[in-house]
């Protein structure tokens, strides 16, 4: 017995004391076949830790994983919608494209009468200019206006003839530009600051709407702007402008609802003129030529504002609703005669198919159109141009 026990002794020191076998772990056999999983490479174990037991994570702790993967290949990462390109913002358009576009409506209906009319035929004959004047009379131009188109045409006929639609469009174009050139005044800054400009009109025009796109296209050119609110007739208006005010970046002087428009005209100017501002522009109540007290509130606030600024007001300008044809102009032509006015703002020309209420307003009412409203945006407005309003109506 003792001899069978030393033996046993002897047989667990030989066992001790023999080589161990390593083998190796789950994670290096799966590194060895996949090797993009291993992200940093494991330290090397001491001699001394052949004897100590395994207790190593089935993963390392510097495993990480955003170093997923599957057995097709590495998982994409996601697309980071901050680095995506943005879509390049569109070109703006220019001034006769945006003319262009506004007489849409119009040029549609024009044109195509006119093609109709010259179809037929090579040579323009009297009957042709019969058709011509059809189709100017249903664009709103007017029967004098149109008279007076037509028989120049005849004349030009009896003279030298007409050869074809190609010069009859050229002639038309000539004819058309005059009679807005006729009335067409250059623009002449005052020589003292600041440049007073009213707004005047029957009510539902869109003054204040353009007195704020006024405001928005003067200080796009670089123009230091006031707004006045003298409608205190209107229920909302001064808040209107206000909003107008806010999305032009425009100061505005305002009263009560209510209050005296004159009043308010009186504050604005003397901080347009103590502020050294370019261009104030006064928004007034919507009013009729027949409602005796409101054309001499009308009045009362021209004197005031020209015992403040010399020459004041420096344009009285009459908005206009494009939309509204021969009747809007019966109105505009009582309403010029009692205010005073300079020049013609034409609303809405994007959304009449008349647009030749232009040439009317020109040749009854012997006033130009300055400016013309073509869209509801901020920016659509522009300083009307004879020569692309022709070339856009007759393209």
């Amino acid at each position: 017995m003792p001899g069978n026990a030393s033996a046993n002794r002897h047989a667990m020191v030989e066992a001790h004391s023999a080589p161990s076998i390593q083998l190796p772990h789950p994670f290096d056999q799966v590194c060895r076949w996949f090797p993009g999983i291993r992200s940093t490479e494991p330290e090397p174990q001491s001699p001394s830790a052949d004897l100590q037991p395994d207790t190593s994570p089935l993963y390392p702790l510097n495993y990480k994983p955003a170093m997923a993967f599957s057995l097709f290949g590495t998982r994409p990462a996601k697309p980071d919608p901050e680095a995506q390109e943005t879509p390049a913002p569109e070109p703006k358009r220019g001034f006769f494209d945006r003319m262009k576009q506004a007489v849409t409506r119009t040029r549609d209906t024009f044109s195509e009468s006119i093609s109709s009319v010259i179809a037929l035929t090579r040579e323009i004959d009297f009957a042709s200019l019969d058709k011509l004047e059809a189709v100017l009379l249903s664009s709103d131009i007017g029967s004098a206006t149109t008279s007076e188109i037509i028989e120049n045409l005849r004349q030009r006929a009896l003279r030298q003839g007409i050869d074809g639609g190609a010069e009859l469009r050229r002639l038309l174009k000539l004819e058309l530009k005059a009679v807005l050139d006729r009335v067409a005044v250059p623009y002449s800054p005052p020589i003292t600051a600041p440049e007073v400009v009213m707004m005047v009109g029957v009510n539902g025009t869109g003054k204040t709407t353009t007195s704020g796109k006024l405001a928005a296209l003067f200080s796009g050119q670089g123009k230091t702007v006031i707004l006045c609110a003298a409608d205190t007739f209107r229920a909302a208006a001064i808040e209107q402008l206000e909003v107008w005010a806010e999305r032009s970046n425009v100061p505005l002087i305002k009263t009560r609802q209510g209050g005296d428009p004159s009043a308010a005209l009186y504050d604005a100017c003397t901080a347009a003129k103590a502020r050294g501002t370019q261009v104030l522009i006064v928004d007034t109540a919507g009013r009729l030529h027949t409602k005796t007290d409101l054309m001499k509130e009308l009045d009362k606030m021209r004197r005031t504002a020209e015992k403040l600024v010399p020459g004041a007001p420096h344009q009285t300008l009459l908005v206009m609703d494009a939309t509204t044809g021969q009747n809007g102009l019966q109105q505009a032509r009582l309403f010029t005669e009692a205010a005073r006015v300079t020049g013609i703002v034409l609303t809405k020309l994007d959304g009449t198919a008349k647009g030749g209420i232009v040439l009317a307003i020109a040749a009854e009412l012997k006033l130009p159109v300055v400016y013309a409203g073509i869209g509801e945006k901020m920016e659509d407005i522009l300083p009307f141009d004879s020569d692309s309003f022709v070339d856009s109506l007759l393209e």
